[in-house]
């Protein structure tokens, strides 16, 4: 199975969310967060959360990138306690059981999101809000393969 990590070419996601996912957690889009919001709500820096934003799972953070990768049926099991938590502390359900089979239907869409794609493939969400709802457009970016001279500087002796 595969989900996707956070990761960063730059510090800019430092200077863009309120709070900044960290390189390497665990990813899924989150675009709950927003289900109830207007245009009123979309500023400052919670705009840009909105705007493009993947939900880190570790820190609740938000990062611009994700990378498509493996993961273990342990660590997704592991996954679905910590969302489900997030979801008793921050969303008011009644328990970590009650909000477990939700959790899980996050970690699974985020999944079948990344299941086609190769490892190393970079993600990003675009998110407007629409008459239904939170309307989340995704784009995929191929992992370029590297040529051996792209990466090589080949020298003779003489050189």
């Amino acid at each position: 199975m595969k989900l996707a990590r956070a990761i960063h070419f730059d510090e800019s996601d430092t200077f863009v969310f309120a709070k900044p996912a960290r390189t390497g957690e665990w990813c899924i889009t989150g675009g709950f967060e927003f289900s109830d919001w207007t245009e009123d709500d979309l500023t400052g820096k919670q705009r840009q959360a909105f705007a493009n934003g993947w939900l880190g799972l570790e820190t609740g953070g938000r990062v611009t990138f994700v990378a498509v990768t493996s993961i273990e049926a342990a660590e997704l099991a592991t996954l679905e306690v910590t969302l489900a938590e997030h979801f008793v502390t921050y969303y008011g359900a009644p328990s970590v059981d009650a909000a477990r089979p939700v959790a899980r239907e996050e970690l699974f869409h985020m999944a079948d999101l990344c299941e086609e794609h190769d490892p190393n493939t970079l993600l990003t969400v675009a998110r407007e809000l629409a008459d239904g709802g939170v309307r989340e457009v995704f784009r995929v970016i191929e992992a370029p393969e590297a040529e051996l001279d792209q990466l090589a500087v080949h020298m003779t002796p003489d050189e």
